[in-house]
């Protein structure tokens, strides 16, 4: 069927070529029927004088031809000499050729005076495109148009009187042609030996055939090249045709479906299972092959997933256009598809990767800041602000992989204690983050809360050791219609969270208003000191420092004071912590050191004072390296002798780290200065531990020396600490003295030396030493 069908259109090509050929001819040409014309070309009407064809066609041909050479016998396909008459009536000498067709006859009719037919049906063949080729019976070429030169090499001179086999580099064998319909493609030759891809047209001509030889070498070279990158490429490609079924399949194609290309040639096109990216399976009518191929629209990069006849999916990026676009009445069409499957995965997994901690695989900052600025604005939520306490000595004594095997046992444990609704979160370092939904009265919030603090504090096994962690909690209400931003709710979560730590660590508070506008005042504090420390508005306070057996003032603290340009005087239980917090304390410490080593050392000089300066460090101090030289420094530039200075630190300071500490108060030991214990008592110390630092003094905290003359169980405990440092060789001075009583008791248990209101308040240097 299908040679039958292409023998049909092979015939109608030539049918067309022909009807135009005669179109176009210079020769007039007409064909009568029972001796009536029924067609006439353009040159057939112009040679008869005629404007349009009905002034020639379906008149008899009597009407035309005035006299007729005699025919006789067998006169058919040879020229006679006839004399016809114009539709003005005028007469001229043609020459005739007749060819009976059946019951019809075809006439072509040339003027003899000048052979012009002859001369424009030359021009004609000379400029066609096709090489254009007569030959006889016996296969010998008789004519040879330019085109036939270009296409196979040989000049005219050459190839007219050769065997046409010779010169097409085959036989085209027209006669086998014209029995197959008259249209053949054969592989022709050129002269130097490549290969031609040829369409020959045959015509029997009386002494021979004429051969139309159309060049189509170029077209067959693109469409096998085509063919080859088609079938190269990774994007799989199918044609459908007219009745929805598929036509042609890639290897690519074949390939991403799982199933041989010879198996889904004929098959229908709806056969194919695709879903959108919502997950619905695509109707019929919706599959873009059958979308196009009905509206014509193109579909460009649609993403879709195709289940596999093995029934695995792939995503695909398909697309669907027309096969030939210009063509109105053209149904074919082309889907092509990617296999984007792999592509697709790893987006996905660089999304989780953008909005997951990469350590306990937890929602991060971004993922909970997203869900909170997409929350359901008209109900409730919850969001804990959790930060462990103490952290940070695991990491530093047991290393970082440790720590990190904590936070992802700390993260699987608050994964674990939520609902599957719950936003669990790690924002970085030991924070962590968890947003619930739903209506939460406070008991149940506060259920929540120490729910998850008693899940975090069970003990946690690393490397056979057991650890134990808790957590502070900040909790933030949002009821519905809050307007807060996510990052508004973050921030009053995490105020609530240093609440938590502010007031002893291990617990949760609630976020109300009044602690964010302190939060906002310490953050705007700290600012103001940073800005303070170089504007003057620290100053060092002198506290008169007593020898209870003399009565003499043999030393002073310093106590830094804050002046500050709107709030007046800030008090230190305010903004030392500030200082200590944000590390100013050591700036602000070397600040303190160098005044006061300065101003102390001069009034010695002036005045002739044997007198001590004591100036407190802190913790932190402690741990910068630069604590040392900073002392030796003021020593060497101000001229206070060593034994003049005491530097105070407290006892939970050497208590947090009493190897390192000792080795730090040793190095300043060197240098000849003295040191003191401050606040002894608070820091659950012992005298056996204190003996392994170098100490000089030891100070009584205020807690211990306030009441002492009203309580006997006080004067016990304040006796035998002066008993105990006393046997250690340390120096005792009781702070807080406020009253007499308190003075006379302390000079009768044998303390040393005292300070206190009772006996001086912190004053300017001038104006202490002007009384």
């Amino acid at each position: 069927m299908e040679a039958d069908a292409l023998a049909k259109v092979q015939l109608a090509e030539l049918a067309e070529r022909y009807r135009r050929l005669v179109e176009l001819s210079a020769d007039a040409t007409c064909v009568h029927e029972n001796s009536v014309i029924t067609y006439a070309n353009p040159a057939a009407l112009s040679l008869f004088g005629a404007r349009t064809t009905a002034e020639v066609v379906g008149r008899p041909v009597t009407d035309f031809v005035v006299a007729e050479q005699d025919r006789g016998e067998d006169t058919e396909g040879k020229p006679l000499e006839t004399v016809v008459k114009r539709v003005d009536g005028s007469t001229f000498v043609v020459e005739t050729v007749s060819v009976r067709t059946g019951s019809a006859t075809q006439v072509v009719i040339r003027e003899v005076a000048g052979r012009l037919a002859e001369a424009a049906q030359a021009e004609l063949v000379s400029q066609a495109s096709d090489a254009i080729v007569a030959v006889t019976a016996d296969g010998v070429v008789t004519s040879w148009n330019p085109a036939a030169a270009s296409v196979y090499g040989w000049a005219a001179t050459e190839a007219v009187g050769r065997p046409v086999r010779e010169v097409l580099g085959t036989d085209p064998d027209p006669a086998a042609i014209r029995l197959a319909g008259g249209v053949a493609h054969q592989t022709h030759h050129h002269r130097e030996g490549a290969p031609l891809s040829v369409r020959v047209s045959a015509a029997e001509m009386n002494d021979g055939y004429l051969l139309v030889c159309t060049d189509e070498t170029a077209r067959r070279r693109a469409e096998q090249h085509y063919r080859t990158v088609v079938a190269a490429l990774d994007e799989g490609v199918l044609v459908v045709g007219p009745k929805g079924l598929i036509e042609s399949v890639n290897p690519a194609a074949s390939r991403i479906l799982g199933v041989p290309a010879d198996e889904l040639i004929g098959v229908p096109c709806s056969s194919l299972v695709l879903f959108d990216e919502s997950g619905r399976q695509l109707p019929e009518d919706e599959l873009p092959s059958i979308s196009t191929r009905r509206t014509g629209v193109t579909h460009n990069g649609l993403v879709l997933r195709l289940r596999r006849r093995d029934g695995r999916d792939v995503w695909v990026a398909l697309t669907s256009r027309l096969l030939d676009p210009d063509d109105p009445a053209g149904v074919s069409v082309v889907t092509s598809f990617t296999d984007i499957t792999e592509r697709r995965a790893i987006s996905a997994r660089l999304a989780h990767d953008a909005t997951h901690d990469p350590l306990t695989r937890l929602a991060n900052r971004t993922l909970v800041l997203d869900r909170l600025d997409r929350r359901d604005r008209a109900g409730s939520t919850t969001v804990l602000f959790l930060d462990l306490d103490k952290f940070k000595i695991i990491n530093d004594s047991l290393g970082h992989s440790v720590g990190d095997q904590v936070l992802r046992i700390v993260g699987e444990r608050l994964r674990r204690a939520t609902a599957a609704t719950d936003v669990v979160g790690r924002f970085g370092g030991d924070e962590f983050v968890v947003v619930t939904t739903g209506v939460l009265d406070e008991a149940e919030v506060r259920s929540r809360a120490g729910h998850l603090r008693s899940v975090l504090a069970e003990p946690i096994s690393v490397h056979g050791r057991e650890l134990h962690v808790d957590a502070s909690i900040g909790i933030v209400g949002v009821a519905a219609g809050d307007r807060r931003s996510a990052e508004d709710l973050l921030r009053d979560a995490d105020i609530a969270m240093y609440q938590a730590k502010a007031l002893g660590r291990g617990r949760y508070e609630f976020f109300d208003v009044s602690l964010r506008e302190r939060m906002q005042r310490r953050l705007r504090m700290e600012q103001d000191l940073r800005d303070a420390v170089h504007s003057g508005q620290l100053w060092p306070a002198y506290q008169p420092v007593v020898d209870l057996h003399t009565g003499e003032m043999v030393g002073v603290e310093a106590l830094l004071r804050w002046t500050h340009p709107d709030h007046g005087a800030v008090s230190p239980a305010e903004f030392i912590p500030l200082a200590e917090e944000s590390e100013l304390i050591n700036e602000i410490g070397k600040f303190v050191l160098r005044d006061t080593t300065r101003e102390v050392a001069a009034l010695r000089a002036s005045r002739g004072l044997d007198l001590s300066l004591k100036v407190n460090v802190s913790v932190r101090q402690l741990e910068d390296p630069q604590l040392v030289p900073a002392v030796r420094d003021v020593l060497a530039t101000t001229g206070l002798p060593p034994s003049a200075l005491c530097l105070e630190v407290t006892e939970s300071a050497l208590m947090r780290d009493a190897a390192a500490a000792g080795e730090v108060l040793a190095a300043l030991r060197s240098l000849g200065v003295l040191l003191a214990i401050d606040d002894f008592g608070t820091g659950y110390s012992s005298l056996a531990q204190l003996r392994q630092l170098t100490l000089d003094t030891l100070k009584i905290d205020r807690s211990f020396i306030t009441g002492i003359a009203e309580s006997r169980d006080a004067a016990a405990i304040v006796a035998s600490i002066i008993a105990m440092a006393h046997a250690v060789g340390l120096t005792v001075v009781a702070e807080g003295v406020e009253t007499a009583e308190e003075l006379a008791l302390l000079r009768q248990l044998g303390c040393d030396q005292a300070q206190g209101y009772h006996l001086g308040r912190p004053l300017p240097a001038a104006e202490l030493f002007a009384q």
